[in-house]
């Protein structure tokens, strides 16, 4: 299962950050700097798994991560998961922000955060990943635009008839 998913910057300021179990909030911060050290202090040479840190369980929680350009995608999971699919699991995950976005940067991740939040529970709900067909999340996503758009034209109709 997975336990959190995080996505830091090269300095260590987190971009979005989704715990599915429950920590206090100053705990929840600790785990994110201890995480951002523990990736960072790792050279891009060797392999993307390591122990968790000592907050978030320890050896018996991996952190698989990667890195694109300025930003860390980081998932802490059980045992139970696979280190390969929880890798191809981020790349589906970037990519879909790619298409989302047009080349997703980690202005994208500020300026669009219900967006990349709404991605996010489309590929993974409650721990548990729900789907990796990036086509059917890009699928939804265009859906929900559309949705929006479409609640928002009577809106902006009637605002500005006054």
């Amino acid at each position: 299962m997975i336990q959190a998913i995080l996505v830091f910057n090269n300095h260590g300021k987190p971009r979005l950050v989704r715990f599915y179990q429950r920590f206090p909030e100053e705990i929840q911060q600790q785990i994110v700097r201890e995480t951002f050290h523990l990736v960072l202090k790792r050279d891009d040479n060797i392999c993307n798994f390591l122990e968790g840190g000592s907050l978030i369980g320890g050896s018996d929680y991996k952190l698989i991560y990667r890195h694109y350009a300025t930003l860390y995608f980081v998932f802490c999971v059980d045992s139970s998961e696979s280190e390969l699919g929880i890798l191809d699991l981020i790349q589906v995950f970037v990519e879909t922000l790619d298409k989302c976005f047009e080349n997703v940067c980690e202005l994208d991740l500020i300026f669009h955060m219900d967006k990349v939040h709404y991605i996010l529970q489309e590929v993974v709900m409650g721990g548990m990943v729900l789907e990796t067909n990036m086509n059917e999340i890009v699928a939804q996503m265009e859906a929900q635009n559309r949705l929006e758009k479409s609640e928002n034209f009577p809106m902006t109709l009637h605002l500005s008839t006054r």
